[in-house]
């Protein structure tokens, strides 16, 4: 389980709760009708900005959020050049079966593909349409969390103004009604607060995250089209390695690297006590 989403939101409401309460009561900043305003009209505006068939999803995305699911591209690229191994050795036909046992349909595509003799541009235009209309679909999943997040500071200050509006129609300066301003002003601006908390500690925080893992995808499935064309073409096993080591970050180069040269050194032998 991811928890550091669960843990920046919990803890980001503990800091401000535990701020407020330095500085008055907690009481101040329970307000019903600016939770109906602020919640509820950001909810209602998001359903109208989006068709059905987007929003079904939402829970879907709680749960890649919350799980533990990450596309680890070093096991891929290790597979990628094992694959490029026997593929020289014994023909591309031999990795029909290797295919077969692979869960990722993205993976088994890609080397069916080259199983079936398909040309090296057409393989390419088919995984790369299929990244391009995938990184779409996340994309509008993400402008979910976009929209909401301009949403909720605006009907934040929807309902202030809808307090604002009552005070200052209910003031009667003749009967000393003037000495609640202070109290009646904080109540209108309960809204804002509210408008910003959902959209800096809920919603904004949830479209980095989906757009973090988009980018990993997006990576882990470039890695295995650049593998599979390089099997395609007969390159050299680790000059297929270090091409798709060079896509990845430099400090995960290093690592992968480094622990290559790990491998390939052979223990000292001691040397015998005379």
């Amino acid at each position: 389980m991811d928890i550091t989403k669960l843990l920046g939101v919990v803890g980001g409401f503990a800091f401000i709760v535990n701020a407020i309460i330095q500085g008055g009561k907690i009481g101040s900043f329970i307000d019903a009708p600016s939770v109906m305003i602020v919640v509820g009209g950001t909810f209602c505006a998001v359903i109208a900005s989006f068709p059905f068939n987007m929003l079904k999803n939402v829970g879907k995305h709680f749960t890649k959020l919350l799980s533990n699911k990450k596309f680890q591209v070093e096991p891929v690229i290790d597979m990628l050049v094992e694959f490029a191994q026997l593929a020289r050795k014994n023909g591309l036909l031999a990795l029909e079966e290797k295919a077969n046992q692979l869960d990722d349909p993205f993976f088994k595509q890609g080397i069916m593909l080259v199983v079936d003799a398909m040309e090296a541009d057409k393989v390419r235009e088919m995984l790369e349409t299929e990244v391009d209309s995938m990184s779409q679909r996340h994309e509008e999943e993400i402008a979910i969390y976009e929209k909401a997040a301009g949403y909720a500071p605006a009907f934040g200050m929807i309902g202030t103004l809808v307090g604002l509006i009552n005070m200052l129609k209910g003031m009667d300066l003749s009967q000393g009604s003037s000495s609640t301003l202070g109290e009646s002003m904080a109540t209108a601006l309960v809204t804002t607060f509210y408008g910003c908390i959902m959209a800096n500690l809920m919603f904004m925080p949830i479209a980095k995250k989906l757009r973090i893992r988009n980018e990993e995808e997006i990576l882990y499935k470039q890695i295995i089209i650049e593998g599979v064309i390089g099997i395609q073409s007969g390159e050299n096993p680790k000059n297929l390695k270090e091409k798709l080591v060079s896509l990845l970050h430099q400090q995960k180069q290093a690592k992968i690297m480094d622990g290559e040269e790990g491998k390939g050194k052979k223990p000292k032998k001691e040397k015998k006590k005379k």
